[in-house]
């Protein structure tokens, strides 16, 4: 039987890892999530489905450079 390096399974952790923080960071703070109804005058209009898919590729970008240790850019 032959054996997986190990490189390959490093790499995937990694994403796995940085996926459950996203999934944490958007969970914790109703990322992505539409705003509840209310009455009245609403002061920001709802993000079109391609700003909310860049700003979660965004996010998920930042979460892989915490989790590889390179920091989270400002």
């Amino acid at each position: 039987m032959e054996s997986v390096g190990n490189g390959v399974i490093g790499a995937r952790r990694n994403e796995d890892i940085a996926l459950d923080l996203l999934k944490f960071v958007a969970g914790s703070t109703g990322f992505g999530r539409p705003a509840a109804p209310s009455t009245g005058f609403s002061g920001t209009a709802a993000a079109k489905p391609e700003e909310q898919i860049s700003q979660l590729l965004d996010l998920y970008s930042r979460c892989l450079n915490v989790v590889d240790g390179k920091g989270a850019k400002a």
